[in-house]
């Protein structure tokens, strides 16, 4: 069975924005993106999920993706 990788890091870094400041335009904790970011999750809010693409200019598919190989 597959699963769903998230690439936050990935999209962060090719914006060169920080988690400090990620943090600050979506309005989540430092932590809470931390673990967004890591993958140490299992779900995500669509308003986070929205706030993020927002912040970072990109798309839903840039930062979940699904790796059927996991």
């Amino acid at each position: 069975m597959g699963k769903i990788v998230l690439r936050l890091d990935r999209v962060m870094a090719d914006r060169k924005m920080s988690l400090n400041e990620l943090s600050e335009k979506v309005g989540v904790s430092n932590v809470n993106l931390s673990k967004i970011k890591t993958g140490k999750i299992s779900a995500v809010r669509f308003s986070t999920l929205e706030a993020i693409c927002e912040a970072l200019d990109c798309q839903p598919g840039d930062i979940l993706e699904y790796d059927k190989n996991e």
